[in-house]
């Protein structure tokens, strides 16, 4: 389900963290789907179990996950507000993105397909061509 790389740079709960994303947006993790205790997911990836109540305490403050005292944590239902100052924090990297690209030379059209293979590579639940991935 997850896989940790223990040598990335990147820390190990923001790995969970993009790791939970990643399937709830494939929709491999559905609306109230139950996902693994802490202390399941922490055997399963043998990491100390305060690193995944990190991520979880993260993925619940964006509302991709919901803990029900008891009986467990959950996947949230689809955003229903818009986080506004997240989307254009995200499009001023788009931009800067789309501005290198367009200096490398590529055309309006080679970018229009690049966006389309992405959005359809993330929605439909494949995984991400290595040439457009960005780690």
């Amino acid at each position: 389900m997850i896989q940790i790389d223990l040598k990335s740079r990147k820390p190990i709960y923001e790995q969970v963290i993009d790791k939970f994303k990643e399937l709830i947006i494939k929709e491999v993790l559905k609306e109230d789907d139950k996902i693994p205790s802490v202390r399941e997911l922490s055997k399963m990836l043998t990491i100390n179990p305060n690193t995944i109540q990190k991520a979880y305490k993260e993925l619940e403050r964006q509302n991709y996950i919901y803990t029900l005292r008891g009986r467990g944590n959950f996947v949230s239902s689809k955003k229903e507000s818009v986080d506004e100052e997240k989307i254009m924090e995200l499009k001023k990297k788009m931009k800067k993105i789309i501005s290198e690209l367009i200096y490398m030379g590529i055309t309006k059209e080679d970018l229009i397909k690049l966006i389309n293979k992405v959005y359809d590579d993330v929605k439909g639940g494949r995984e991400i061509d290595k040439s457009i991935q960005s780690e």
